[in-house]
């Protein structure tokens, strides 16, 4: 039996198993192993696995051991030298005018590597720049040339979505994807929406293809002719997700139909579904009036009566008046006695 361990070099890179030489391995440690282009350090992602030894795969490599402090700290040295490996080479490429874009370099553990990944449209002769790089840093030098989605994923970045990129994140290895895949899942073929950071597909297009092309098993494409409920219908939509179909007639009726109301051939008689309550209003509550009595009247002296007018004095007859009245009194007796009629009991007092 064989204790083998998975393992791997970067945050998402590929998974490789190794010969765990019965060492106590827990998820997310460091061990230093030997591969083919020498020592490495390591991440466990997960505990050891035991397997017989015609399932070993071939030219399985050993851990040597678990990583010290001061294996983690030449390796943080190899990182901080990367950065002045990059420097340098981009000065050496512009000089040289070489079409090609330098996107990382990588120490080996040891130091005695430097690796230079770069991009570029065809081939590129770099022998003179190697000797540039050799005679500078007095170590072997390779370059490599890798792709667009190599370089997205050593780069990293922010999709479309938001989120980082699938490929620096948890993706492990690429997979093909076509445009096939976006029609099927009904997502317009607009190259700035279904394209990624790196000019390709996006890698997210073939998550959910599988469960698209499954639920659209059964169901008539946009276009067909179709016979349904004694007419002739058109298909001019699907709802994959829902299991719906819109259908046409010639007059331009149309109607949204369940896959399983489709396959029986009659349309369902509609369910009388109760009205929905009414809404609240959303006026204000109206807050109750509250009638106010009239107060009781106050105990006190009473109110004095409205005072009376003032009643004119009377005013005595003036001498002139008197005696003009007194005057006309005795031409009234004197026509009386003429006439011979009896006075007036006023007139014989006077």
């Amino acid at each position: 039996m064989l204790c083998i361990v998975p393992v791997k070099f970067h945050h998402a890179g590929r998974q490789y198993d190794f010969n765990a030489q019965g060492l106590e391995l827990q998820p997310g440690s460091r061990v230093v192993v030997e591969t083919e282009r020498g020592r490495a350090l390591a991440i466990v992602v997960t505990a050891p696995r035991e397997i017989t030894a015609e399932q070993a795969p071939e030219g399985l490599k050993s851990v040597l051991r678990i990583a010290t402090e001061d294996d983690i700290a030449q390796a943080a040295a190899n990182a901080a030298r990367e950065k002045d490996a990059v420097r340098y080479c981009k000065e050496r490429v512009q000089s040289r005018n070489l079409e090609m874009k330098l996107v990382r370099a990588e120490y080996a553990f040891d130091g005695s590597k430097i690796v230079f990944y770069f991009t570029a449209e065809g081939r590129i002769d770099f022998r003179d720049l190697v000797k540039d790089l050799a005679h500078h840093f007095h170590t072997r030098i390779e370059m490599r040339q890798i792709g667009v989605r190599d370089e997205a994923k050593l780069v990293g970045g922010l999709g479309i979505c938001g989120r980082e990129l699938c490929c620096c994140s948890f993706l492990t290895e690429f997979y093909p994807v076509s445009v096939k895949m976006a029609k099927e899942q009904g997502l317009a073929l607009n190259p700035t929406k279904i394209s990624g950071q790196c000019g390709r597909l996006l890698c997210c297009l073939g998550y959910e293809f599988e469960a698209y092309c499954e639920l659209r098993k059964g169901m008539p494409k946009c276009g067909k002719k179709v016979c349904w409920d004694n007419h002739e219908w058109e298909v001019t939509a699907q709802n994959a997700l829902a299991r719906q179909l819109t259908l046409r007639q010639a007059d331009g009726t149309t109607r949204v139909v369940a896959m399983d109301e489709y396959e029986s051939g009659q349309a369902r008689e509609p369910v009388a579904t109760p009205a929905p309550p009414a809404a609240p209003s959303r006026r204000p509550p109206e807050v109750p009036v509250q009638k106010t009595r009239p107060a009781p009247p106050r105990e006190g002296p009473a109110p004095l009566p409205p005072a009376a007018a003032p009643i004119p004095a009377a005013t005595e007859p003036e001498p002139a008046a008197e005696e003009a009245a007194q005057t006309g009194n005795r031409r009234k007796r004197r026509r009386r006695r003429r006439s011979g009629r009896p006075s007036a009991p006023a007139e014989q007092g006077e």
